[in-house]
């Protein structure tokens, strides 16, 4: 699920608790629904639920968020070693298809998703 686009500038200037990320986290409701097998098949209404980010969630989302950030201050590194291998909960990855792109956004990962919507 994308979150927000990567600002480099931003999150360069940005600690975590200051960040779009977590402003953006704090924002979203997720409505989810149990799809069928196909796209003819109905699909149900599950759940409406917010990201209360607590004690270790709260923790691990920021530490993804400061691999991220710690990347982009490392000059070896920067913008274009960003990659959706990193992150536990939220990784940065090419928005769109990825061949050649060169935008990146916060995604979160399904074990991130599986926090907040009980099936």
């Amino acid at each position: 699920m994308a979150i927000t686009m990567i600002d480099e500038v931003n999150i360069l200037q940005k600690e975590f608790e200051d960040s779009h990320l977590l402003a953006k986290l704090r924002k979203i409701i997720v409505v989810s629904r149990i799809v069928g097998d196909s796209v003819d098949d109905p699909s149900y209404f599950h759940s409406v639920t917010d990201f209360d980010l607590k004690d270790k969630l709260f923790e691990k989302v920021k530490e993804d968020y400061n691999l991220v950030r710690n990347i982009l201050l490392d000059p070896t590194k920067g913008f274009n070693a960003l990659s959706g291998k990193l992150g536990y909960f939220i990784q940065p990855r090419t928005k769109g298809p990825g061949h050649g792109s060169k935008s990146r956004a916060f995604y979160a990962r399904p074990r991130f998703l599986k926090e907040f919507i009980k099936i």
